[in-house]
């Protein structure tokens, strides 16, 4: 029997003898709440990745004003010619990484329905 076919209750049952006995339901449980808890975990991280990103993106021309304001004008250039590359490189690396994402829950959704 193949994996995505299986019940909850024949996941649950993990030495195959067709009950599920209270030791294999704590198990089957444990692991559902580990589960869960990663699921959170990540959601966690990517909303501090947005936020990290965000903020970057919107301090760095108050960085490059700034450094401009005290005086290093060289600096200032070079920051700001760095920009374009910095701005493309945040907004690939968010998008690569809710790309993926995205793919792999609509793959596990196609899988579900089955």
């Amino acid at each position: 029997m193949a994996l995505q076919n299986m019940t909850d209750f024949e996941k649950a049952d993990l030495n195959g003898d067709g009950t599920i006995s209270k030791q294999e339901m704590e198990i089957y449980l444990e692991a559902k709440r580990r589960e869960m808890e990663d699921e959170d975990a990540k959601r966690d991280q990517q909303r501090k990745m947005v936020w990290f990103a965000l903020f970057g993106m919107l301090g760095y021309p108050l960085f490059v004003f700034a450094s401009g304001a005290l005086g290093f004008d060289n600096e200032s250039k070079i920051i700001g010619d760095m920009s374009g590359v910095y701005f493309m490189s945040v907004g690939l690396v968010v998008s690569a990484f809710f790309g993926a994402d995205a793919y792999v829950k609509g793959k596990s959704k196609k899988e579900d329905d089955k």
